[in-house]
C-alpha cells in the first residue's frame, strides 16, 4: 500500500514548465495616456470684471483674429472715456485759444514800446553829442530803454512758459483719452487667433472676471495629442519618435503620430511630463478633450535572441534545466518578452519560475 500511494503522489507531481530562447524581432515602447486637443487651444479670458452684455459668436464658430466674441457691460467706462475726449480736445484748443492770444498781443505791445524808447534813446544820444539836454533826461531814456528791454523779454518768457505748459496739458488729455479707450476696448473680449469658439463658458447676464475663461477656442481642422509620460520613461522619449494612438471613438483601430514637443516642467501632482505628438494621418472626425492611449516607439530590433519575460527572475536570472540560475543581461522588452545580450544561447533549456 506504501509503495502503491508513493506511485500515485509521484505521478501528480507536474514538472515544469519550460522554454527555449528564439531568434525574432522586439519593439520596446512607452505607454502613455491622454486627450485629443486642437492644435493652438487656449482659454479665452477677460481682463476686466463685469456682466455680460452681448455674446456676439455661437459655438461652432469658425472667426478670425480679432473677432468680438463677447461684449462686457461698460457704461462707467464708456462715460470716463468720453469725459477724457472732452478735455483733450479743451486742451487741444487752449493751445490756440484766448489766453495765448493775450500773451502775444503782450509781446507785441513790448517790442512797440521797446522800439521807441530806443528811438527815443538814440535822439537824446544826439542831442547830448550836441551838447543840448541835460544828462539826467538821457539817463531817463536809458532808463526807459533798459525797462523796455526787461518788459519785452519777459512777456517772451511768458509766452513761452505758457505754450510749454498748454501743450503739456494737452498731451496729457490725449493720453488720459488713449488710456481710457483701451479701457473702453478690454470690455469688448476677442479672439486672440484665428479658430473654432469650441465653448462658451458665459451667458448674457452672467458676471465674469481674470480668474474664469469666458471661452475655449482652437484650430478648426487640425488636432495633436496631448499625452501624461510617468517621470520613469520620460528620459527615453525624444522628439521625432513614432507614437501608435488609440481612442475610444474609433475602435480597433490605431493612428500612427510622431512627437513634436515635451514640456520640461514635471506635473509634481501626477509625477508626469506632458508630451505632445502631431498626426502622420489624422482622423475625419476629431473634437477636443476626446481620450487617448498610446505607445510611443522607443526601439526596435530584428533577429535578436528573445525569451520570455516571466520566465527570468527579475529581467536578471534564469534558471537552466538542471536548475542552475544564471545571470543574463537583458537589452530591450516589451511586457512580454526580453532580448538576451549574455547569458543564454539559441536552444539552451530554461524553466518557468516556481511562485
Amino acid at each position: 500500500m506504501i509503495i502503491l500511494v508513493l506511485a500515485i503522489h509521484a505521478g501528480c507531481g507536474k514538472a515544469p514548465e519550460s522554454t527555449t530562447p528564439v531568434l525574432g524581432k522586439i519593439t520596446e515602447s512607452v505607454y502613455a495616456s491622454g486627450v485629443i486637443k486642437s492644435k493652438n487651444q487656449y482659454q479665452v479670458f477677460a481682463t476686466v470684471n463685469g456682466l455680460v452684455q452681448q455674446i456676439l459668436v455661437k459655438e461652432g464658430d469658425v472667426v478670425k483674429k480679432g473677432a468680438p466674441l463677447l461684449i462686457i457691460q461698460s457704461e462707467t467706462s464708456r462715460l470716463n472715456a468720453e469725459n477724457a475726449q472732452l478735455a483733450a480736445e479743451f486742451a487741444r484748443s487752449n493751445t490756440q485759444g484766448a489766453r495765448l492770444a493775450e500773451l502775444k498781443s503782450a509781446i507785441d505791445l513790448a517790442r512797440t514800446r521797446l522800439q521807441n524808447d530806443s528811438l527815443l534813446l538814440l535822439r537824446q544820444r544826439g542831442l547830448w553829442a550836441q551838447q543840448i539836454g541835460s544828462k539826467v533826461e538821457l539817463e531817463q531814456r536809458e532808463l526807459a530803454f533798459s525797462s523796455s528791454q526787461n518788459n519785452f523779454q519777459s512777456a517772451l518768457l511768458r509766452f513761452r512758459d505758457a505754450q510749454k505748459q498748454l501743450e503739456f496739458s494737452a498731451r496729457q488729455s490725449e493720453k488720459q483719452w488713449s488710456i481710457s479707450r483701451n479701457l473702453e476696448a478690454d470690455y469688448v473680449i476677442r479672439a486672440q487667433h484665428d479658430g473654432r469658439v469650441y465653448s462658451l463658458n458665459k451667458e448674457v447676464g452672467e458676471l465674469v472676471s481674470p480668474q474664469t475663461p469666458v471661452a475655449v477656442m482652437g484650430d478648426p481642422a487640425v488636432f495633436v495629442a496631448e499625452l501624461q509620460v510617468d517621470e520613469k520613461d520620460i528620459a527615453r522619449v525624444k522628439p521625432g519618435l513614432r507614437v501608435f494612438l488609440s481612442l475610444d471613438s474609433y475602435k480597433n483601430q490605431s493612428f500612427e503620430a510622431l512627437v513634436s514637443g515635451i514640456e520640461p516642467l514635471m506635473n509634481e501632482r501626477t509625477r508626469t511630463f506632458t508630451v505632445t505628438a502631431d498626426f502622420v494621418q489624422q482622423p475625419a472626425v476629431l473634437y477636443p478633450n476626446l481620450s487617448a492611449e498610446a505607445n510611443i516607439l522607443i526601439a526596435t530590433r530584428d533577429q535578436v535572441l528573445l525569451a520570455p519575460r516571466n520566465f527570468l527572475v527579475g529581467d536578471t536570472i534564469a534558471i537552466l534545466e538542471n536548475k542552475e540560475r544564471r545571470k543574463v543581461q537583458i537589452g530591450l522588452k516589451d511586457y512580454q518578452q526580453a532580448e538576451i545580450l549574455s547569458g543564454l544561447s539559441a536552444g539552451e533549456k530554461i524553466l518557468k519560475p516556481g511562485k
